[in-house]
Order: C-alpha cells, then sequence, then structure tokens
C-alpha cells in the first residue's frame, strides 16, 4: 500500500510536470502567432535610427572595445550598456537585417512570457491562474509597442531580467541565505542596466512578501495578539524586510542617478510644463492605462501630452477613481490580499514613467504598461477565480470565458502589430486614431519625403511645426523639404528657428552654412563653421567647409593659408584619408601657403584614391589642379567670389 501510495504521488508529479511544460510550449506558440509576423517587417523611422541602423557604434558590431563603450557611454539619452551590447550583438549576426532583430525581441519576450508563468506557479501553486496572467501578458494588445519596436529592445530585455530575479527571489525566500540573496542581486543589477524602469523591483519584492509569501506574518502562530508592526524597528517582522531590501534599493538609487545625469538634456520640457500640468495627467493617465487594458482600441505609438487641456471633470473623476480603488483594495487586504499587491504593483512600477519627471513630449505611452499591468492581471484573475468559486459550473464558465478573453485579445493583438511593419502603415494609423499629433505628422512627412512626394510632405511637416512650434526635428525636416524643392528663403527661415531651439545642432549648421555659401554669403558662411567647431572641435565637415574658403576664397580679407593647412590637415586625419575631396581641399590649402611641392604631391595622392574609387571627374579636376600648383599659382573658386556681400 505504501509503495502503490508513493507510485501515485510520483505519477501525480510526472502530470503535473506534463500539464506545465504544455503551457510553456501553448504560451511560447501563441507569441509567435501574433509577433512572428515582424520578422518580415522593417525598421521604423522613430528612434530605431539612433538606436541602431545610423548609429556606427552600434552596426559597427560585438568587439572588446564595443563593449567598453557601452558600459562607458551614453546612448540615446540612456545608460542601459546590456541594451546597447544586445543591438550590438544583432548587427553582429544579422548586419541591417530588421527580420533578425525583430526575431531578437520576440524571443526575449517569448522568455519572459514562459518565466513569468513558471514563477507564478511556484510562488502560488494555482497552474491554472498563472496560466491566465502569463497568457495575459504574452498576447495584450498594450504589449505590441514593447516587442515590434526593434529600439523598444530595452523592455523586453529588461523583462527577462525581472523575471528572472523574481525566480531567483522564491528560492531565496524558500531557504534565506547570503548566496541565494547574491542571485537575486545579480539578475536585478542586469535589468537595471538594461532599462531603469527597474528600480522599482524592491518594491514589488516587497509587495510579494505580503502576498504570496505572508511574509509578514509572524514566524509562530499563536493565539495572543502579536504587536502592532512597527516599520523601521529592526525586531519586527516588516522592518527585517524591509531591511533586507536596503542594498537593492541602493543599487536602484545607483541607476536612478545615473539615469537622471544621462537624460538630463532631454528633461528640458520637464522645467516648460508646470508640475500642475504633470500631475494632472498622472492621474489621467493611470486610470487611461487600465481603460486600455479592458478597451485596448485605438493604440498608437504616440499620444500628444494634453499639457493644461485636460478638463476638470476627467481630472477628478480619474482621482476619485483612484482612490477608491485603493480604499476596496485597502479593505479587503486580509480576505484577498492579492487585490492590494496587485494594485500597489501596477500603481509603484509605473511611477518612474507616469511623467512627475517629463522626459519627451508623450502623454503617454503603451510601452509603459509591459511590466506595471502584470500587477492588474494578477488583481483582477485572483479576484475573479475565488468570487467566483462557489459556482456550479465554475471551470466551464470560466474557461469559456478566458478561451473569449484570449482570442480576442490574440486577434486585436496581431493586427496592431501589423500597422508596425513599417514607417508609413505606423504613422498613418496613429494619424487616424489620434489627434494633435506633431510626431506623427512629421515621422510620416520624413517617409514622404524620401519617396520625393514633396508637396504632401511639406503639408504634414507644416502641419507638425504648427501643433508644437518648439518640435526641432519638424523645423529640420521642412527646411530639408523647402530645399529640395528649391525654396531657399523659406527653408533658412525653418532652419533659423531649429537653431534657436537647438543651438548646439551641429548639423544644422553645417546645412546652413553651405546654403549660405551658395547664396553669396561667405562671412556668415564661415561664422556658422566656427560656431560649429566651437561646439564640435572634431567636427570634420566644418574644418574641411572652412579650410576650402580660407584656402580659395577669392577675397584676400578672407584667406588664411596656415589656418586652411591646419583645418585641411585635421579633417584628413578625422576622415581616415579615405575621402579623396579632402585631399584636393589640404593640397589646395598648401598651395595658398606656398608650399607648392606639398601640394602637387597630395593632389597626385588625391587622384589615386579618386580613380580606386571610380570618380573620374575628381581625378581630372585635381590633375588641372595640379597644373596650376606646378606654374606656381594657387587655386581660387570663382563661386565664393563675393564673399563680402551682406545678405
Amino acid at each position: 500500500m505504501h509503495a502503490l501510495s508513493i507510485r501515485s504521488i510520483a505519477s501525480s508529479k510526472a502530470n503535473r510536470r506534463w500539464v506545465s511544460i504544455s503551457v510553456c510550449i501553448f504560451l511560447a506558440a501563441l507569441t509567435w502567432i501574433v509577433f512572428g509576423q515582424t520578422l518580415g517587417h522593417d525598421f521604423v523611422n522613430y528612434d530605431d535610427p539612433r538606436y541602431v541602423y545610423e548609429n556606427t557604434k552600434i552596426t559597427s558590431g560585438l568587439s572588446i572595445a564595443a563593449i567598453g563603450w557601452a558600459f562607458t557611454h551614453i546612448h540615446s539619452e540612456n545608460w542601459h550598456p546590456l541594451t546597447t551590447i544586445s543591438h550590438m550583438l544583432d548587427c553582429q549576426l544579422y548586419g541591417l537585417r530588421a527580420g533578425g532583430h525583430h526575431f531578437t525581441n520576440v524571443l526575449l519576450h517569448t522568455i519572459s512570457v514562459v518565466l513569468l508563468f513558471l514563477v507564478f506557479k511556484q510562488m502560488t501553486g494555482a497552474l491554472l491562474r498563472s496560466a491566465f496572467v502569463a497568457t495575459l501578458f504574452a498576447i495584450h494588445p498594450l504589449h505590441v509597442e514593447s516587442v515590434a519596436w526593434v529600439a523598444e529592445r530595452k523592455d523586453v530585455l529588461s523583462g527577462v531580467f525581472f523575471m528572472l530575479t523574481l525566480l531567483a527571489y522564491v528560492h531565496h525566500v524558500r531557504a534565506p541565505s547570503i548566496r541565494r540573496y547574491l542571485t537575486v542581486a545579480l539578475p536585478f543589477t542586469a535589468g537595471l542596466m538594461s532599462k531603469s524602469m527597474l528600480v522599482t523591483l524592491p518594491f514589488v519584492l516587497l509587495l510579494l512578501d505580503y502576498w504570496p509569501f505572508q511574509r509578514f506574518a509572524p514566524k509562530a502562530e499563536v493565539k495572543l495578539k502579536p504587536p502592532p508592526l512597527r516599520l523601521w524597528d529592526r525586531q519586527s517582522v516588516a522592518g527585517q524586510l524591509i531591511l533586507e531590501k536596503i542594498p537593492l534599493v541602493g543599487l536602484s538609487a545607483v541607476s536612478g542617478i545615473v539615469t537622471f545625469l544621462a537624460q538630463r538634456h532631454a528633461l528640458g520640457w520637464t522645467e516648460q510644463l508646470p508640475i500642475s500640468s504633470r500631475a494632472t495627467n498622472a492621474l489621467v493617465t493611470y486610470v487611461a492605462y487600465i481603460w486600455q487594458m479592458l478597451w485596448p482600441v485605438k493604440l498608437a505609438v504616440f499620444y500628444s501630452h494634453p499639457e493644461n487641456r485636460l478638463p476638470a471633470w476627467g481630472i477628478i473623476l480619474a482621482l476619485a477613481a483612484l482612490i477608491a480603488i485603493s480604499a476596496a483594495a485597502f479593505a479587503v487586504r486580509k480576505k484577498r490580499p492579492y487585490v492590494i499587491t496587485g494594485w500597489l504593483w501596477y500603481l509603484g512600477m509605473l511611477v518612474p514613467v507616469i511623467g512627475l519627471v517629463q522626459v519627451g513630449w508623450q502623454g503617454r505611452a503603451d510601452r509603459y504598461t509591459y511590466l506595471p499591468q502584470i500587477g492588474l492581471y494578477i488583481m483582477g484573475t485572483w479576484t475573479v477565480a475565488d468570487w467566483s468559486a462557489s459556482w456550479r459550473h465554475q471551470r466551464e464558465i470560466l474557461g469559456a470565458s478566458a478561451a473569449i478573453i484570449i482570442g480576442v485579445l490574440s486577434w486585436r493583438g496581431w493586427i496592431q502589430t501589423t500597422f508596425w511593419r513599417n514607417s508609413e502603415t505606423l504613422f498613418t494609423h496613429a494619424l487616424a486614431v489620434t489627434s494633435n499629433n506633431d510626431v506623427a505628422e512629421n515621422n510620416l512627412g520624413i517617409v514622404l519625403l524620401r519617396k520625393g512626394k514633396l508637396d504632401e510632405s511639406i503639408s504634414l511637416l507644416q502641419a507638425a511645426v504648427n501643433l508644437r512650434p518648439e518640435n526641432a526635428p519638424a523645423h529640420d525636416n521642412l527646411a530639408k523639404a523647402f530645399l529640395q524643392k528649391g525654396q531657399v528663403a523659406d527653408a533658412m527661415i525653418h532652419y533659423r528657428k531649429l537653431l534657436e531651439i537647438q543651438p548646439e545642432n551641429v548639423e544644422a549648421r553645417n546645412i546652413v552654412g553651405t546654403v549660405l555659401i551658395q547664396q553669396g554669403r561667405v562671412r556668415e558662411a564661415i561664422e556658422q563653421w566656427q560656431e560649429t567647431l566651437a561646439i564640435q572641435p572634431e567636427n570634420g565637415n566644418a574644418a574641411s567647409n572652412l579650410a576650402w574658403v580660407f584656402a580659395t576664397c577669392p577675397e584676400d580679407s578672407i584667406r588664411n593659408g596656415p589656418q586652411a593647412v591646419e583645418l585641411a590637415e585635421k579633417a584628413l586625419r578625422l576622415s581616415g584619408e579615405k575621402i579623396p575631396m579632402i585631399f584636393r581641399i589640404l593640397a589646395a590649402a598648401y598651395a595658398e601657403s606656398g608650399l607648392f611641392t606639398q601640394a602637387i604631391e597630395t593632389a597626385q595622392r588625391g587622384i589615386e584614391l579618386a580613380n580606386h574609387q571610380g570618380n573620374p571627374g575628381l581625378a581630372d579636376e585635381l590633375q588641372s589642379n595640379i597644373a596650376l600648383y606646378q606654374a606656381g599659382r594657387p587655386l581660387r573658386d570663382p563661386s565664393l567670389a563675393n564673399g563680402s556681400s551682406s545678405p
């Protein structure tokens, strides 16, 4: 009988194991059904350029030097070295084939989904409830942005480390030790180096101590009324649990400081937006995310900040809703402790991104719900399961309801993912479901500009500028569109405005300098390039442009041979001696300084390089320049003849 019982127990464990494996396979398959289509998607022109395909530090692939750079430099106004390294690795493996980068995102999300199920099954022992929570996390349309957007690698990568931290914490709670505590700290640290939003994770662990671990309960059950918990008393249970989190809080503090320093140049809009507008938007956003979780329609890549335009009744209703839910969660904390744990998980994890410290122009973002809304999934799933426990056909009703919910969310998630096919579909959809969206206007305008649809592009970009006059990218792109159309005066208006907003925009200064040269305003062009070099001394474009003007301008008062040589030599060094035009500039600078032998030698090197690169036209120009130098005559550029002209 004893042996039979042992075999029965072993058989039961094996069955549970196979059920768990089946759930993991189901979760992975469903995730790929919704998101597998992204393997055929392109990059988008929103953050993907600076995060990946236009960033030479990333596209160069993985190396020891690249890893060192990732840990010692800011990448896209963030310090997230592991995220940066993951992009480098993708470029090493896939080059700039977007499908490979999307594959990594979906794979990481799949791992997080499976880990979430396993973690909650271990914490609670509730297999079906844990499976449903993980399924919601896998397919909810609000998570499309985090998975289908290559630049949001930080979400899915930090998500994996978040789940690993929870898994390590489960083992630590069962048998606390320094070694197991370190296994908690390690993935947590990695998560912070993937995305700093994980700074609230120690708070989440404290919530899990309350439920499901019930570590706040007295260690020995006695009938006597336990003494009140004193949070900062080392001898109290709560005090010990809080003290246990202090090293993790220290890691969060370091990450927060580093993030603040990294984003200090992106925090400028906070100063323009009053705290009252930020606070009221935060209240409404908390409720908006809940509504979007329940009714995920009209989702977009960007939602404009309402600033001070929120109606008073909306703010009051949001505040009332938050107070009511919080009060209800507190009231049922003993009977249904998962409610307050799930609710505070949601509220707490959103704090870093709720907009009290404003970074950027968005009012809210789908990606911010990636990990916080797990708290709502827990709260809702356990509440419904317990509330329906007395139903006669509970399993059948809940099973059918779950199937319908999963089916609808999978369908909506799949549809939402299709909008991320490319930049045009993404921002066309955003404009269809939002209003006053200057970011969508700007980015769709860029798409049309590159397609040569200038009038349509200008219309969109002008709309973006009208909506938000401080939208620097829109001014930049509108200026480029006007230049392509030949409307130079209109282009210069927007370049001037751009430089008012971003005085350190060296790319814009270089372009303005070139346009001024074309207008015969050489002295103004010189000022722009000199300002560029003051901002960025190693700017090769400004150095080579100035060298050319100082070497070849017909105006005696402008030419400066020694300075032309210095600038041209710098430009040649910065180019790696791979641009034949810069050899022509340096040769002209040597000639202006009377160094004709060096001028001839440099021009000959330029000819060799131009021929090697298949540029016979430039080689011919260099050869004609050599004839001048052999005659002891410097080069003059007739297009600079109006160097003394005034605006």
